[in-house]
């Protein structure tokens, strides 16, 4: 687990920690110089450094002041000189000069092997000045200080130029920016530097592999005990996701696995995956009201339920078969759309819910976030599992995912997720652990097949087994 920070916890930090500022400047600009070392920055190099006038250029200045030590051919290009003549910032600049760095006004571009930006910090808002945003377009990589400047580093949002980083040394923790909005396509390759703060109030946590635990199969387990799943779904036109659901929980270690389908098609999907039992109710091709007691009959022995993958359409099904099945419920696609709010909140066995961002607009009206994901989260005592790049596991813990990539971005790999979602609640996990578990496998197992082939879903069905313990 990897604390993320907002900036003003950042702010908040620096304020009350017993660490002087000098020192905290020093650790900084030092590591902002050993990460330049590690992209090329040697004896002859030219490198131009781009100091504001606040903390975020103190930490330039240092580094300006490390580099020229090493034999860099290091300048410093300034929106101006440091406020306050006896701040830390101040004598960082002032001790940087003695070294022999040489110092002028920001000015125009100029050649460089690399630009480090140390122009504003975490907490700018707003647009980049005219002549900053002519050095957005520097040909040169660029190392970032604590966040590419022209980000907000709150909510990821850019208005205007901003600096697109190689690499982005921020302090302490990981901001909350870095990972959302366009933070991950400015900020390159992030690097935590430890400065010597503590204490702080995480507004997420980002899920690691020591996070994404999973249950071992017990010696004497039999199909049966080993955690069994049913799939509710099956509409014509859409059976596959029923199927691929299914599929995914056999593979990610459900003992036994079934498909739920109208009777109208139920034959249809037997013959999809002779892995698989099913169990057709009612002699329609969609579930209505009355096919609640016949579905509860067929999944009588089973643990969890995955509720819409193929589901289709359907009047009142979905809120009455909720409001009679105690047990653990996956909640996705059609099924989401059945539901509301209310029916989420009353329901009394655990509950994940997995919508993509225009369903989870429907549902909660009000656009995905994670500060919203969280509020569904309270209201209803649902874990609410918010598929994105990145992914939202909200509980009564708060857990971002980034394993996966863009790759997933297809047809069908958010019915694999429900599978799997499913599997690990069938194999005894808590719905949260479960929840975030399999999000960050699946993003795994989404990045390790892209690397061999293009990600399908059947083909991420085929991969997550390497993954399910």
């Amino acid at each position: 687990m990897r604390p993320v920070i907002t900036p003003a916890e950042s702010s908040r930090l620096d304020g009350v920690t017993s660490i002087p500022e000098a020192v905290l400047l020093e650790r900084a600009g030092l590591a902002v110089a050993l990460s330049a070392a590690r992209m090329g920055a040697r004896y002859g190099t030219r490198v131009v450094v781009l100091a504001g006038t606040g903390n975020n250029g103190g930490d330039g200045w240092v580094a300006a002041r490390h580099l020229r030590r090493r034999g860099v051919d290091v300048v410093v290009r300034c929106l101006g000189y440091p406020k306050g003549d006896t701040s830390a910032r101040r004598l960082a600049a002032i001790a940087a000069i003695h070294e022999g760095v040489p110092v002028t006004d920001l000015g125009a571009p100029e050649p460089a092997d690399l630009v480090v930006d140390a122009l504003f910090g975490s907490g700018f808002h707003g647009t980049l000045p005219d002549r900053v945003a002519a050095w957005t377009e520097h040909p040169a990589p660029v190392l970032a200080v604590d966040l590419p400047s022209g980000l907000d580093g709150t909510v990821g949002t850019v208005h205007g130029p901003v600096f697109r980083a190689a690499r982005t040394v921020t302090f302490h923790a990981l901001k909350t920016g870095q990972l959302i909005g366009v933070g991950p396509d400015v900020c390159g390759e992030i690097e935590v530097a430890d400065i010597g703060l503590s204490g702080e109030e995480a507004e997420w946590s980002l899920c690691e592999d020591s996070d994404a635990w999973v249950p071992m199969r017990p010696r004497t387990a039999h199909k049966w005990s080993a955690g069994a799943v049913a799939v509710i779904g099956g509409s014509p036109g859409i059976a596959g996701a029923a199927v691929l659901a299914a599929r995914s929980a056999l593979s990610f270690g459900a003992g036994s696995v079934r498909v739920i389908a109208p009777g109208g098609v139920a034959g249809t999907v037997a013959a999809m995956d002779p892995g698989l039992t099913t169990a057709g109710v009612g002699p329609e091709d969609r579930f209505g009201p009355d096919a609640v007691a016949g579905v509860l009959a067929a999944v009588e022995r089973f643990d969890v339920l995955a509720l819409g993958p193929g589901l289709g359409s359907t009047t009142g099904f979905v809120p009455a078969l909720l409001e009679r099945w105690p047990g653990p419920v996956v909640l996705d696609a059609d099924g989401l759309a059945a539901v509301t709010v209310a029916d989420l909140a009353s329901r009394r066995g655990p509950t994940v819910v997995t919508p993509h961002a225009a369903e989870f607009a429907r549902l909660a009206g009000e656009p995905a976030s994670a500060p919203a994901a969280a509020s569904l989260a309270a209201r209803t005592g649902a874990v609410v599992l918010l598929k994105g790049a990145p992914t939202f596991v909200m509980g009564t813990e708060r857990w971002v995912v980034d394993s996966g990539s863009a790759a997933l971005a297809t047809i069908g790999t958010g019915d694999v997720l429900t599978g799997m979602v499913g599997a690990l609640m069938a194999r005894g996990m808590p719905p949260e652990a479960a929840a975030r578990a399999a999000a960050h496998r699946h993003g795994r197992a989404g990045r390790a097949l892209e690397a061999v082939t293009t990600v399908t879903a059947s083909g991420l069905v085929a991969a997550i087994g390497r993954w399910a313990w």
